[in-house]
């Protein structure tokens, strides 16, 4: 990443050193989630859509222990692999609005809630922005060479309410609660870099 692009890291120092951890990555641009891996202070493993693991691809983001998961039904593979990371101290990388779009947390799914909940992992939210603002010239899909993009991490936060609760109403208050954070991050990532 540092290679092609200019990315500026602010708040990696707020990423606990240990422990089961989920990153809530704000999703506009293809280069997000392999900017988020190649800046993080700690290895993460992504829920990736099974269409990406295509081709070459699909031994590598194996490989790198991505996880594959199907974005159209409940994958259990997925969501025990992702549990399994989580259990075993690790960090998973989360787009909590399921796919691309504006990268602002407009409309987040249930499942960042229910694994924080679950998996008892803090959420440290992440925002990428200036991925999608430009269009290179030699690949159109994606930003100039040497384009400044900024990754901020925001302070970790527990989406539960601290009782442990796992129904359906604990998880959508939790999603309540995660979507003001991400939020909340957001605005003051874009004060903070000027985007």
């Amino acid at each position: 990443m540092y290679g092609l692009w200019r990315p500026r890291v602010l708040g990696a120092w707020k990423v606990p050193a240990t422990g089961p951890l989920i990153l809530a990555v704000n999703h506009s641009h293809n280069i997000d989630g392999p900017m988020v891996m190649g800046v993080a202070p700690r290895p993460v493993h992504f829920l990736i859509k099974k269409e990406a693991f295509v081709g070459p691809l699909d031994p590598f983001l194996t490989g790198i222990g991505q996880l594959k998961v199907d974005r159209h039904s409940a994958d259990r593979t997925a969501i025990t692999g992702a549990l399994d990371v989580l259990a075993q101290g690790g960090v998973l990388g989360i787009f909590p609005e399921g796919t691309r779009g504006e990268g602002d947390f407009a409309s987040l799914r249930a499942g960042l809630a229910y694994f924080a909940v679950r998996g008892g992992a803090p959420i440290v939210p992440v925002a990428v922005l200036g991925s999608s603002e430009k269009r290179g010239r030699l690949i159109k899909g994606l930003p100039p060479l040497r384009h400044r993009v900024d990754v901020v991490f925001g302070d970790p936060f527990d989406a539960g309410d601290g009782s442990g609760r796992r129904t359906r109403r604990a998880l959508d208050e939790a999603t309540e609660r995660i979507q003001k954070e991400l939020t909340a991050h957001l605005e003051n990532a874009r004060r903070l870099t000027g985007r």
